[in-house]
This record gives structure tokens, sequence and C-alpha cells, in this order.
């Protein structure tokens, strides 16, 4: 039988050849017979025809059986044949040849398992446990893993660090392992051990604990661990880092900002963490913690390396607060540009930083006051300034292009796009001249353009920038797919320039009327969504929730659904002040969008709500 197998295969190798490539040492290979009857035993026991297996493995001599490839091989197909006690008896004959061997004694135990002796098996793991040596425990918890036994494995990892005398042998492995079983209090208290020990291993900590922790109970745990860690051992700084990192990650700028000013002082950064953290913040829209950030650098180091940036970012995330902060207090305004002007003359007129407060002031004139020939003047001055950066330069150039679509002339803002454009190819501000150029066209109601622009955006390496082109591209997709000439996405994008354009009750009046002409359509959602966003620009409250209701109580808007409810969480409980209800709404993004990209601002504005410890 075993010969015309080989026949069929072409016989072309000689015996020692195939016992090489069989993975069994040629010296263990009584002939090429043997050789030919193992390869059909794992041919069969492959296939599942594990009695014909079983026959062709009890036939080859003992020193092939007890092989350590072998011999695992025959056990599993006595044991699938239900023959446990030939299976026992060929284990303990094997252990008493290799009685140094453990994992000869992980098969014994394993027999043991399957014929239904979890106690026989339990204290035969046991005693292949207790009798490791040092150089036996990799191996031996690298099988017991292969064979999902982690209990095991961990406790022959244990045995190991035993036997070390070090409190972290094996440390990684553990902490690997942990994060494959559930719980997670040994792998909080392995990783803060290891921590304690050697503070290099930080990085690998924060890896493994990213890819484990999922729960809020669990980020609880670990919050808990490092604040009595950080109080008993002021003195280790990588608790203190690994909190900082924690607070990061559940958006508690306020905590993480504690503690980026203890680790700065202690490392003597002079504000970099602080301003890094600051960055983060209002990167988050959290603009309190932002500003306490940047008002720390600029107290703190007065005359420092970044007292002058920090000073001048201060000023940008007041604005930003300012800016976001429904209504938009003109007077707030006012106050912001005097602030700047102090800030111009505190630099003085050969400022590095110059430019760039002039085309923020630029900013506000324009697209917060209406003052667009005063925003253009500032402008001018920016990029005619000879020590300003190139790059600030063409952010300016950007910000006139902007200025001349709200004075509806197109053509000077492509030109000015187009220019930003070419000498930044490649780069993020290029990006953004580009996808500028996009929406510009978008605006015209020149689709195929603009999708010519968003084609090659979408493989930009500036994320925010690949997403916004993603999202403006999908915006052209769906609603020309079936009305090629996009006529509701023309009477759309007419919207949007009005919205970019600041003339809000025109925009409004432009969406009713689109959702009265195009029942049914589906930009009904799009409209209805930045209906809500615009009457809460216009202190509407009550009406932007009723707005945002028809998209999430209507099953069919699935798209927009999250972005509806947790703008109508944030407006109950930033301008209705209604706690409860904002609770109650942050709680059902929570649970019915588990992958929305606002569960972890949703998560930390409901427990802020309830009443949680703020840090």
């Amino acid at each position: 039988m075993g010969m015309n197998v080989w026949s069929r295969l072409g016989r072309v190798v000689g015996s020692v050849a195939v016992v090489a490539l069989l993975g069994v040492a040629p010296a263990l290979a009584q002939s090429g017979a043997d050789a030919e009857d193992l390869a059909l035993a794992r041919e069969y026991a492959r296939k599942g025809e594990f009695a014909k297996a079983e026959l062709l493995f009890g036939q080859l001599p003992d020193e092939l059986q007890f092989n350590g490839t072998v011999l695992p091989e025959y056990l599993r197909t006595m044991q699938e044949m239900r023959h446990f006690k030939e299976a026992e008896k060929l284990a303990r004959k094997a252990q008493r040849r290799r009685p140094e061997d453990p994992i000869v004694g992980i098969l014994l135990g394993r027999v043991l398992e399957s014929s239904g002796d979890k106690a026989g098996a339990a204290k035969q793991y046991e005693r292949v446990v207790s009798g490791l040596k040092s150089d036996q425990v990799l191996a031996v918890a690298a099988d017991f893993q292969e064979h999902q036994q982690l209990d095991w494995a961990e406790k022959v990892y244990l045995r190991g660090r035993a036997l070390a005398r070090n409190d972290i042998e094996y440390a990684p492995q553990l902490i690997q392992l942990y994060t494959r079983q559930p719980g997670t209090e040994r792998l909080l208290a392995e990783t803060l051990r290891l921590l304690q020990q050697d503070e290099r291993q930080l990085p690998f900590v924060r890896n493994m604990l990213q890819n484990s922790l999922r729960e809020e109970k669990d980020f609880d745990a670990l919050e808990k661990l490092l604040l009595n860690s950080v109080q008993q051992h002021p003195e280790q700084g990588s608790y203190s880092e690994l909190l900082l990192w924690l607070y990061v990650q559940r958006k508690d700028f306020t905590g993480a900002l504690v503690q980026a000013r203890a680790l700065d002082r202690r490392t003597r950064s002079e504000g970099s963490r602080v301003l890094d953290l600051a960055a983060i913040a209002l990167r988050n829209h959290d603009y309190e913690s932002a500003i306490a950030g940047y008002e720390y650098v600029v107290r703190e180091y007065r005359g420092g390396q970044f007292y002058g940036i920090a000073r001048q970012l201060l000023l940008q995330a007041r604005e930003e607060q300012v800016r976001n902060t429904f209504p938009v207090d003109a007077a707030k305004i006012r106050t912001l540009l005097g602030e700047y002007q102090q800030l111009l003359t505190e630099f003085g007129a050969t400022s590095p930083y110059r430019a760039d407060i002039l085309r923020n002031m630029a900013e506000l004139h324009a697209f917060q006051l209406g003052e667009k020939d005063k925003a253009m003047t500032l402008l001018q001055e920016a990029i005619s300034q000879p020590r300003a950066n190139p790059e600030t330069v063409d952010r300016a150039k950007l910000t006139l292009a902007d200025l001349y679509l709200l004075r509806a002339e197109p053509w000077e803002a492509t030109l000015l796009y187009s220019q930003v454009e070419k000498s930044h190819k490649d780069s993020p501000l290029g990006y953004d001249a580009k996808l500028r150029n996009a929406r510009l066209s978008y605006f015209a109601g020149d689709f195929k353009l603009a999708q010519g622009h968003l084609d090659i955006l979408k493989e930009a390496t500036s994320r925010e920038i690949a997403n916004d082109a993603m999202q403006l591209s999908l915006l052209i997709t769906d609603n020309t797919a079936m009305d090629t000439a996009g006529v509701a996405l023309r009477d759309y994008a007419a919207t949007e320039l009005l919205v970019f354009q600041n003339k809000l009750p025109e925009a409004m009046r432009g969406l009713d009327a689109l959702v009265l002409k195009y029942p049914g359509h589906a930009l009904q959602d799009e409209a209805w969504f930045l209906k809500a966003q615009l009457q809460r620009r216009t202190s509407d409250y009550a009406g932007a929730v009723q707005t945002l209701a028809r998209i999430t109580e209507n099953p069919k808007y699935d798209v927009l659904s999250d972005d509806a409810l947790f703008l109508a969480a944030s407006i109950q409980e930033e301008n209705l002040q209604d706690r409860e209800k904002a609770q109650e709404l942050y709680q059902r993004v929570i649970t019915k969008y588990p992958g929305s990209i606002y569960v972890a601002e949703a998560r930390k504005r409901f427990r802020k709500l309830r009443g949680d410890a703020v840090n």
C-alpha cells in the first residue's frame, strides 16, 4: 500500500532525503519503508482516517514512535480513536525512556485529560511544573500556550520566576499571556510591578495596556492603582507618565494636565510637556484644559524658550473657545483682537510670530465681524513680512483666498489656492490648498472637477485632510449616483456656500426650501443636520434639538444618527443646561453606537454629569 503511494508521487528522492524532509533525524529512520509508512500515516491523519493512521504509526520502530515530532501525532491519533488506555501506556513508556523531557510529561497529562481523568491530568501537569529546570521554562510555557492551556502556562512562568529568584523574571511573557485571558487584575498588577523595577519598559507596558483595556471598569481600576502608586512612590516618574497616558486615552485632559505639570517640574522640561498636552486638548475641543496649560507655561516660564509660542497659542485657544461657543459674542471677539494687538506690541515689529498673529486677527475680522476690507489689509501685511516663515506666508494666502471667495471672486481664490498647492506639493499645507480648491469647485457645482481633486486627497498622508476629502467625495458620489446631473446637490452646495459666507438666515431658508423641493431625497438628513448646527449658532436651541430628532428618531438615517445624537446631548448640556437629559443622551450614544468616534467623549461627559470624581 505504501509503495503504491510513493509510486504515484514519483519516487525521485532517496530514503535519507525523504526522512530529512519529514523532519525526522536520519539516524532514527530504520529504512526507506519506515519513512514511507510515516508519511502515509500522517496523510491519513490529516484526512481524518485515524484507524489507518494508527495502524501505520503502530508499525513504526520504537525509535521513530518516540521521536519528538512523531509521538504527539501518534498519541493524538489514538485519542481520536478513543484508545485511551493504549495511549496512556505509550505515553508512560515514552516517559520512562525520556524522564527528563517535560514535554513527554505534558503529553501524558493530555492523554489523561482526554480520557476524562481531569484530576490525574492536573497531578501530572503539577509534576511537570514542579520538576522544571530554568532552561526548560520557555519551551514548556510555549507548548501550553499553543494548546490554549493558559493557566498552566502562567504556572510555568511563575515557577521560572521562583527558580530565578527575581520578581520580574518573565514579566513580558506573563503580561502578554494575561492580555489573552479574561479579567485585568493580574495584567494590571504585573505591568505595574514591571514598571516599578524597570522604567525603561514604559513603552511596552503602554502598548500592552492599549491593546487590552476595553471596558470602563478596567480604566477605572488602572487609574485607582496608579493614583495609589504615585502617592506611595512619588519619585517614580514612570507612574506619572502612565497616568498621564491613561488620562489622554480617556480624553480627561483636566487630570492629564495635573500629571503633565508634575512631570514638567520633575524633568525640568521648561513647559514642553504641558505645551504638547495643551495642543492635544485643543484638538479635542477641551478649551478650558488647553487654556490652563498655556497659562501655566506663560506664568511659570516668562522669558523661557517656549514663552513666545505659549503666549500666542494661549490667545488662539481662547479664540477657538469664543468661536465655538454659541452664540458667538462679538464683544469677546473685540476683546481678543485687543489682546492680539497687545501681543504685537510686546513682540515688536521684527518678531517671527508677527505674520501668524496678523493672520489670526484677519480671520476674526473677516469671519466673525464681517470686516473683510480690514482683514485683507492685515493679510497683505502678513504676506509682506520680511522675517515670516514661508509656510506662515502661504497660510495667509489661503486665508486671503477664502476672503476672495467670501466676496464672490472665485477666480482670485483659485489662483491663490493653486499657488500654495504648487509650492507645497506632497505636504499637509499643499493638501489643504487642494482641498479648498476642491471645495470651491463643489460650491460652483462642478462636481467632476471637485472629485478629481478629492480622489488624490483621499490618499493624503494627513489623516484629517484624507477624512475631509473622503466625506466630501462620498457626499458627491452618493448624491450623483441616481441623479447624474446632481440637481439637488447643486442646491445643497449653494447653501453650504452661504454658510461659508456667514449668511446664516439665507442658508436656513435654503435648507428649508431644499427639503420641500426634494422630499425623501438622500440629502434630507444632511440638510437637517446642517440646519440644526445653524440653529445652535443662532441660539435657537430648542429648534436645533427638534430638528436633530428628525434624524435620531428615523431608523433609515443611520449614517448621521450618532452625530445627531451627540450634538443633541451637547446642546442639552451646554446650552439648555438640562443635565439629566444630556446624561440620558450620552448614555444612548455609548450603548447604541459603541463603534462611534464620539463614544470616548460621550463616556467622559456622562461620568462628569453623573458626578464621578474629577482629578
